[in-house]
């Protein structure tokens, strides 16, 4: 931070003139912080910039531009200010990780990109820097605006079932499209030739051969070239004839041939996202025994021992009892080495693998994972039905952040007009 007290304005000596040169000083004060003519500066040259980069842009005289600027920047202070205050802080890691997604946004390494801004005449540090400063700012305002943002639970049911409500939380289908046509004065007999074509061409892709290939090949379609592929959609935004069919297709499901007034189509579910895609979530009901090696019990004791004991429950010995006794799994022994239901993901790689491979009520072999030595029992699979949860986040999303803009606005003029400020330029 800057203080006033010890920044006034700086100056060089000119060493041919034996004179001082003003080189920058105060152009504002917020605060107890200030800002410089030389930050102006910078921030006005970088916002001309920009503006010159887009031809739809027209820049606005540079009197009204500074003052734009100027108070752009005595709004970040101000916001900076309530960070520090608030003990935000942005490491060095986090901020690498940030960078290192936007470089692979732009398929480059973080070593690439550096030296792809460097190319473009930026300075890399400058940047980084200037991406810490924005990644301060949206964590101050997230902060602050989610505790002054409410949504009541009657708002909320009342947009739900809103048309724009039903709209927004809907599924989204990425569908690719085979239309195969025939005239309007068709006759029957040339109708049915289409049809068979169109059968064809399905038997084909429930052959194996790809979808997009024969689309580019026989559609007639606008997407035609693009594989049929008719991006993301919601069904509000399909064709009512496929809007009935998507919410009930799996992934990589094909139907078809379907006739309409302009040929016969064949449909294909890429992908889906939204509620029903993602609220549906398989779950796993497992038990299991864990024998770890430790300093009187080698690794090959332990793998024998938990092999005796797996041997003890195929022959009779109830798990429970088992896993009581023995596991070295302190969370679950205590319940008879019941885990509970779980989606896939919880456990490590080498479990999660076992869990897949195992039937019903099967004791699994002894496998090894980081922890030590199991074997485990699937007990039950099951879909749990996270759907309408899914819908209210989805909706609740939708509406802070409509209010978003709107509360950040009117904390900005909060903190602007209570804050001391001195415009010297």
């Amino acid at each position: 931070m800057k203080h006033v007290i010890l920044i006034t304005m700086i100056f060089a000596a000119n060493s041919v003139h034996g004179a001082f040169t003003l080189l920058d000083q105060i152009a504002v004060v917020v605060d107890e912080n200030i800002i410089m003519y030389s930050e102006v500066n910078e921030r006005l040259q970088s916002v001309k910039s920009n503006l010159a980069n887009n031809p739809d842009s027209i820049a606005p005289p540079d009197d009204v531009l500074i003052q734009q600027v100027v108070e752009r920047l005595i709004l970040e202070d101000l916001q900076l200010q309530v960070a520090e205050r608030a003990g935000v802080r942005l490491s060095d890691s986090e901020l690498n990780e940030a960078l290192q997604r936007v470089a692979a946004q732009n398929n480059l390494s973080l070593v690439q990109f550096r030296l792809a801004i460097e190319a473009d005449g930026m300075s890399y540090d400058d940047m980084r820097e200037q991406v810490r400063r924005e990644m301060i700012l949206n964590q101050v305002q997230q902060g602050v605006l989610n505790s002054r943002i409410e949504i009541s639970e009657q708002e909320l049911k009342n947009f739900m079932s809103s048309e724009l409500g039903e709209a927004v939380t809907s599924d989204e289908y990425r569908l690719a499209h085979i239309l195969l046509t025939f005239p309007e004065d068709a006759t029957a007999i040339e109708v049915e030739e289409v049809r068979a074509q169109a059968e064809g061409i399905l038997q084909r892709i429930n052959d194996g051969e790809n979808f997009q290939s024969l689309a580019v090949e026989f559609s007639t379609g606008q997407n035609a070239i693009n594989g049929g592929e008719m991006g993301w959609r919601r069904p509000i935004q399909l064709p009512t004839l496929f809007s009935d069919i998507a919410p009930d297709m799996a992934v990589n499901d094909v139907r078809g041939p379907i006739q309409s007034g302009s040929g016969f189509h064949l449909l294909k579910l890429l992908e889906k996202r939204g509620a029903r895609a993602q609220g549906q979530i398989p779950q796993t009901h497992v038990r299991h025994v864990l024998i770890k090696p430790n300093e009187i019990r080698t690794d090959r004791e332990a793998l024998e021992l938990a092999t005796d004991l797996r041997n003890e429950i195929i022959n009779g010995r109830p798990f429970e009892e088992v896993a009581k006794l023995y596991s070295d799994d302190p969370g679950s022994a205590l319940s008879g080495g019941d885990l509970g239901w779980n989606p896939a993901g919880t456990f490590v790689p080498e479990f999660e693998q076992t869990i897949a491979q195992s039937g019903y009520d099967v004791i699994s072999e002894v496998f090894k994972t980081v922890h030590g030595y199991h074997f485990l029992e699937v007990t039950g699979r099951r879909i749990e039905d996270f759907t309408e949860q899914f819908r209210r986040s989805q909706a609740e999303n939708y509406l802070r952040n409509q209010k978003f803009d709107e509360e950040l606005d009117r904390w900005f003029r909060e903190i602007r007009e209570q804050a001391f400020v001195d415009i010297r330029i």
